[in-house]
């Protein structure tokens, strides 16, 4: 196991196998003898300023891409560590606009293998990839949200005073929605929820 010792046991996080990785060259090491047996790893990356020699973010987002695979919830390990899930990309899985730019320009590089390809082209072939979301940072909010919001000053309040993390689950909840009517309804019932003081994820 890349830089644990032998007779160490791994340890493990929800089921998968924490696993700490010095550059990206071993993360794609790694995925190419593995990417097509696991069922995933929480990979260790070392927080900015700690010392510790560690693959980055960017390196890992960009191996499991390569490789068909997604990074999704990150957890926090110590005070100079932190890890983050890393799984086969699922069928009929989201891209986000930022992994689809990252994904085109590995295939430009000409770096992108068969696994991750093959995760592109069915993407194109049934509208994912058109349909990809924004990140946080560009993300705003429907006119038709806005105008919900604007006709409750509770809901308005309030939704000027959740977490990020919420905001952009809103966000991206009415975003995502394929027609009008199921927009309307999700606006409804997400007003609704922020009228009564609630989020899509308390504590968060």
């Amino acid at each position: 196991m890349p830089g644990r010792s032998r007779s160490h046991a791994v340890p493990e996080h929800q089921g998968l196998p924490i696993l700490p990785f010095e550059s990206t060259k071993a993360w794609i090491a790694w995925l190419r003898h593995h990417h097509a047996r696991s069922s995933g790893l929480w990979v260790e990356i070392a927080k900015k300023g700690s010392g510790l020699v560690s693959i980055d973010y960017e390196g890992v987002r960009e191996g499991a891409l390569m490789y068909g695979w997604i990074d999704g919830q990150k957890g926090r390990l110590d005070e100079q560590r932190f890890m983050i899930r890393v799984t086969p990309r699922r069928a009929r899985s989201k891209w986000s606009r930022i992994n689809r730019e990252i994904a085109e320009q590995l295939i430009a590089a000409k770096k992108m293998r068969k696994a991750g390809l093959a995760q592109v082209e069915a993407a194109r072939a049934d509208g994912r990839w058109d349909a990809a979301y924004e990140p946080p940072s560009t993300m705003k909010p429907h006119p038709a949200l806005v105008a919900a919001l604007d006709a409750s000053a509770r809901a308005r309040e309030a939704f000027a005073s959740i977490s990020a993390t919420n905001r952009y689950a809103i966000l991206h909840q009415v975003q995502d929605a394929k027609r009008e009517e199921t927009r309307a309804r999700r606006i409804a019932k997400l007003v609704a929820m922020l009228e009564r003081g609630e989020v899509l994820y308390p504590g968060r």
